[in-house]
């Protein structure tokens, strides 16, 4: 593997998947990601997207699993910033990978749901548009600043029943609960380096120890929050098996949930990496998807 991986993160990846594997999560790291957007059904069309995109020059690829999504190939973010359908808010800029969670976590108008780590709010515009701004959403971002930039997204996006929550979601009071939880937790990052990127030197044993810490915090509250035989969806942007499989083994264990199984086929073309627990899905990075997981739980039972 190339050496300027970070050498913690290359020493974990031939650990957990093999030489092999661990060759296509580097190759993914040093391909360039291609452009890719959602269509934002609050304020526009799919059709009236693509003839905007077209008329600009920019040629488009359709993603056959979610006719929202868009892979825009040789073009640059900024070239799409500057289109009036990005200033309208009649689209979001968002990776493939990330569009997944939503459409597994399957909101329903009407329902009640918590996003527990929402900042920038992609994943919540998403649900408020699958919705048609029916599902009363409550999202939290402990940062802030990032809480502001979040509720400046939501405006632009048209998501109008989001309650935007300055606060650490572990630390929700446990009166409170919901319908359906996303909990897209904090984590290291280890399916979204790009090659010369400064953030690869964040990794190491004590950045890993330190997000595994707040994700088992966030877990255990969110099955809390979780009302009996209801359903949640635990996603993060790693690749490794300490943030993702490992998590759903230890809530497993000590009961009361169960896993709802994914049907990885459904996302035709995604790249995907063995996993420890069957029915979660662990997306390998390459030019157009980031490294992610994804795992879907059931509550059975008060605890």
């Amino acid at each position: 593997m190339r050496e300027d991986i970070p050498q913690y993160l290359r020493e974990q990846l031939l650990l957990q998947y093999g030489e092999a594997d661990a060759e296509r999560i580097a190759a993914g790291y040093e391909a360039r990601r291609q452009v890719t957007l959602r269509v934002n059904r609050l304020k526009g069309d799919a059709a009236s997207v693509r003839a905007a995109l077209e008329a600009a020059g920019i040629s488009i690829q359709s993603v056959p699993w979610y006719e929202d999504a868009m892979i825009l190939p040789g073009v640059c973010e900024e070239a799409v910033t500057a289109l009036e359908i990005y200033a309208r808010g009649e689209i979001y800029l968002q990776n493939l990978s990330s569009m997944i969670p939503p459409l597994i976590l399957g909101a329903q108008p009407g329902e009640n749901l918590l996003d527990m780590a929402a900042a920038p709010g992609g994943k919540t515009t998403q649900i408020a548009a699958m919705t048609g701004n029916q599902t009363m959403i409550t999202a939290c971002e402990r940062n802030a600043a990032r809480a502001e930039r979040m509720k400046h997204n939501l405006a632009m996006q048209g998501a109008s029943r989001v309650t935007v929550m300055n606060i650490d979601a572990s630390q929700l009071d446990d009166f409170f609960s919901f319908d359906r939880i996303l909990l897209d937790a904090p984590c290291s990052g280890s399916g979204t380096v790009q090659l010369g990127e400064r953030t690869k030197a964040r990794f190491g044993k004590e950045y890993l120890d330190r997000n595994i810490k707040a994700q088992t915090a966030l877990l255990d509250k969110a099955i809390r929050l979780l009302r009996p035989g209801h359903e949640m969806v635990y996603s993060t942007c790693s690749v490794l098996d300490q943030e993702n499989g490992k998590q759903i083994q230890r809530v497993l264990k000590k009961g009361g949930v169960e896993v709802v199984p994914l049907d990885g086929g459904a996302f035709e073309g995604l790249p995907q990496l063995p996993v420890s627990v069957p029915g979660t899905i662990c997306v390998c990075p390459d030019e157009r998807y980031e490294g992610f997981f994804v795992a879907k739980l059931r509550r059975t039972a008060k605890k």
